[in-house]
């Protein structure tokens, strides 16, 4: 079974997220932050990690930057924005290895579909 790790630190999307992927036949982990990620991270590999940019404690950016050590695990990065329009930090995400990104809110259907074409089962 292909294992897939959920950052976000608004709950609803964790939540939504794990239902989904869960119900898709993955085994999910979820993290609130980036620091509870990293720690994980240190301890456990996945298939996939998908994170959300901006949050507290560490952002998704950090998590990208230590995931470049992971080459085999792919990546896909997700923002509803912040200071700045989403589409910004996405294109910075990009040119640290996300092999996906979504603005938030997106469709269900099209995170699905990256998740399989990443990862398949």
């Amino acid at each position: 079974m292909k294992r897939i790790l959920i950052i976000d630190d608004e709950e609803a999307i964790l939540q939504m997220m794990d239902r989904l992927l869960t119900k898709a036949g993955y085994a999910v982990v979820t993290a609130g932050n980036g620091k509870e990620a990293d720690q994980i991270l240190n301890k456990e590999d996945f298939d996939l990690v998908i994170t959300d940019i901006i949050m507290p404690q560490k952002e998704g950016m950090e998590i990208l930057t230590m995931l470049m050590r992971k080459p085999e695990t792919k990546v896909i990065a997700m923002s509803g924005g912040g200071r700045f329009s989403p589409e910004g930090y996405l294109k910075s995400a990009e040119a640290l290895g996300a092999d996906r990104t979504f603005v938030k809110p997106f469709f269900h259907y099209e995170m699905l579909d990256a998740v399989k074409e990443l990862i398949g089962e």
